[in-house]
């Protein structure tokens, strides 16, 4: 990557970027055994949803998406007057697939989800996709590289199914901004067509060789991806010894409450120690904290703290 930066030549900025971005579309093509034409490219999978819904979820029935979920789902909704339905995750925050057998004109979900973690698996996800042959069924799979099963090669077997990663998570490169959409042809080419609409050059130079120097560092992406993992589970394993509840994460976080302390009050704590976690005053969620995994030293650091504090409250 160090490389890529030095070598890059900034006169190249006074010129507009590659409009097509193929360079970066052609690496990710042999990256993910599809056709160029498979392979949209926006600035951060946010922009990449956005202009799927915007393109895609314009029917008379509702778009059916989980009630726990990402929340700019709706959002998406409320700026492009969509009709969605919340589908209610059950009691354990598991996705029902047979939940989403019902008329809509869409469905959209993460796959691991957010903010629970937790993921469903390729038989699942082709459960839903030939229940519904007449909707697009869009996975958000930003997180899927920490655990889950990615969608992909299903991509071939039903053009209904469109995908959309990013380069912010397993790929460590949030600032940049960089999304992907994978589908077949046809449904790439509308996404074409409706970005163009607004702005014909989304991705910046620099971006794209970045993009395309992380695509070609198979070793180092390997290695940031499993030392997250490792670093997760053996977070998820000391918080369970201090008592935690927790889901199965799949995820570059993980979901967890104290059966006998508010998720309010433990938020705070953490707050006033200068840990920043996620917290929701919502039904369902309030007991629940979602804490990023970041550097060994830092998840101890937190799991030190909470053994503390437990400890102090106890007194």
């Amino acid at each position: 990557m160090t490389k890529q930066l030095r070598q890059f030549d900034s006169k190249h900025l006074r010129l507009y970027p590659q409009a097509d971005v193929d360079r970066l579309r052609a690496e990710l093509a042999q990256y993910y055994r599809l056709s160029e034409q498979q392979i949209f490219i926006g600035n951060g999978s946010d922009e990449v949803l956005a202009l799927s819904f915007l393109t895609f979820f314009n029917s008379d029935k509702p778009l059916l998406m989980p009630d726990i979920s990402y929340s700019f789902y709706p959002v998406y909704c409320d700026l492009y007057d969509i009709e969605y339905k919340n589908v209610a995750l059950a009691e354990d925050f598991r996705l029902v697939v047979a939940d989403y057998c019902q008329p809509n004109g869409g469905i959209v979900f993460a796959n691991p989800n957010a903010p629970t973690g937790l993921a469903i698996n390729l038989r699942e996800i082709e459960y839903i996709l030939h229940k519904n042959p007449d909707s697009l069924v869009l996975i958000d799979e930003a997180y899927v590289d920490f655990g889950g099963q990615s969608a992909i090669s299903l991509l071939d077997k039903y053009e209904n199914l469109l995908i959309t990663r990013t380069f912010s998570k397993s790929r460590a490169l949030a600032g940049i901004r960089l999304g992907v959409a994978l589908g077949n042809e046809f449904a790439i080419s509308k996404l074409y067509d409706v970005k163009n609409s607004f702005n014909s050059y989304p991705v910046d130079s620099l971006a794209q060789e970045i993009g395309i120097a992380s695509v070609l560092d198979q070793k180092y992406f390997d290695h940031t991806v499993q030392k997250i993992i490792s670093t997760r589970e053996w977070f998820k394993s000391s918080l369970t010894t201090l008592g935690f509840e927790l889901t199965d994460s799949k995820a570059n976080f993980v979901f967890v409450k104290h059966p006998k302390i508010s998720g309010k009050e433990l938020f705070n704590a953490l707050y006033d120690e200068k840990i920043i976690v996620r917290h929701w005053q919502k039904p369902r969620l309030n007991d629940w904290l979602r804490i990023t995994i970041g550097t060994d030293d830092q998840m101890k650091r937190v799991a030190h703290f909470l053994k503390q504090y437990l400890e102090e409250r106890k007194k």
